[in-house]
């Protein structure tokens, strides 16, 4: 046998006992229906702690994260979100933050200047966000726990920096819904794997082919009935509406056109 093919098999033993993760993430679906049973706060500081062993860049450790479970301010935020109930219905919501007041008082406090003005210092955090949010994702989960990304928070985001008291320099990215699933909803499929998947470079072969064949697939799944996407001067009811034409009505569409004021308020200047 050779060196090569037996540190394969070595990698491969080892990575085994691993496996329920892998079940775990692919086992993964949004809860929008939650019972009304409170959550132990020590389970939410394990989720968020969690949530805190994700990579960071340059260990800056950029974000924040609010825990509300005042029923008032849920209901607020469920209205400052479009009127999803399940924000209101969860006994805990998380809102997901960019931070870099944090650093601006660690340089304060070593006599520097932090500069927050480009683009990368904002998506550093965004990363850091981001990475720590699937943590808690996971960490959640294996409570028994369901969860929900509700990018909306950015729908009304002075009204949200408000009613949260959000520091300058410090923006809400994403919220997530905390709670314990009623109902057990189908976890959809992804696209293909050959459709993400490059090697070497990116390679466009197949393509068309690849998302046809996976808006028949979504098509099929009833996903979209009732959910269709208006646009106009196009129909709000067709047979053959699936992925292609959900996501390409919602891109065709703009959408929060006044974060980068918003943003610029709150001290990040995105040049």
């Amino acid at each position: 046998m050779s060196q090569l093919s037996e540190a394969a098999l070595s990698r491969e033993a080892t990575a085994k006992p691993q496996s329920c993760v892998i079940e775990q993430i692919h086992q993964h679906v949004s809860i929008r229906r939650y019972k009304p049973d409170p959550i132990p706060r020590e389970w939410v500081e394990a989720i968020v702690a969690a949530g805190q062993r994700a990579a960071t860049s340059s260990n800056l450790q950029a974000y924040s994260v609010v825990a509300v479970t005042d029923a008032q301010t849920r209901t607020t935020l469920a209205h400052l979100c479009g009127e999803q109930a399940h924000i209101a219905q969860a006994p805990v919501f998380l809102a997901w933050c960019a931070d870099l007041a944090r650093l601006e008082r660690a340089c304060e406090l070593r006599g520097y200047k932090q500069v927050t003005r480009y683009v990368e210092n904002f998506l550093v955090a965004v990363v850091d966000v981001s990475l720590a949010m699937q943590n808690a994702t996971l960490a959640a989960e294996s409570f028994g726990l369901g969860t929900c990304y509700i990018g909306a928070i950015r729908n009304n985001p002075r009204e949200v920096i408000r009613l949260l008291r959000l520091p300058r320099l410090v923006f809400p990215i994403a919220g997530m819904t905390l709670g314990f699933p009623d109902a057990a909803p189908k976890r959809h499929p992804r696209l293909p794997l050959r459709a993400v998947l490059h090697w070497e470079c990116y390679d466009r072969t197949g393509e068309d082919e690849h998302l046809l064949a996976y808006d028949r697939t979504m098509a099929e799944t009833g996903i979209y009935d009732g959910r269709q996407v208006a646009f106009p001067g196009k129909p709000t009811d067709m047979p053959d509406y699936g992925w292609l034409e959900h996501s390409a009505r919602r891109v065709a569409q703009p959408m929060r056109i006044e974060l980068r004021q918003v943003l610029r308020e709150q001290g990040f200047e995105l040049e």
